[in-house]
């Protein structure tokens, strides 16, 4: 799953794929098909969506490409429920794709929003393209 350059922006709802950057900020680009583009400035809180994790039991954090991992694979026995539906039907859902999540610190408003992402990202190609390395470096022309 290659989530690398897509961007949540705090205050803002959907996901935005990060097209540049200038000096005041990023240029950011919707990943509707509408493809509006968004100027941010630096005071604008942005989520890379491969730097972020959920609160697990123990002080073990959980990331979110796992968690979307996990619902990628057990999809077709594992039904992804509607983001709308009823907050316990998310939080069984959630608990059986993520069973050692810490279940104070982890809010219905989280769990929508993984799974409402989920349903977006399962449409797009990139999520069946394998991520690029963290720390790919350029080799040199021979």
């Amino acid at each position: 799953m290659n989530l690398r350059g897509i961007v949540s922006v705090t205050g803002k709802p959907g996901l935005y794929r990060v097209i540049g950057q200038n000096k005041a900020g990023f240029i950011l680009e919707t990943m509707d098909g509408l493809k509006n583009k968004l100027i941010t400035n630096a005071s604008t809180k942005l989520a890379t969506l491969e730097d972020i994790t959920v609160f697990g039991e123990q002080e073990e954090d959980i990331t979110l490409i796992s968690i979307l991992e996990k619902m990628k694979s057990s999809a077709a026995s594992n039904v992804v429920p509607d983001p709308k539906a009823d907050n316990k039907i998310l939080r069984n859902y959630f608990t059986s794709i993520v069973p050692n999540h810490d279940v104070e610190r982890v809010y219905a408003s989280d769990i929508k929003k993984i799974i409402s992402w989920y349903v977006f990202l399962a449409t797009l190609p990139l999520f069946e393209e394998e991520a690029p390395a963290a720390n790919e470096e350029a080799k040199p022309a021979s």
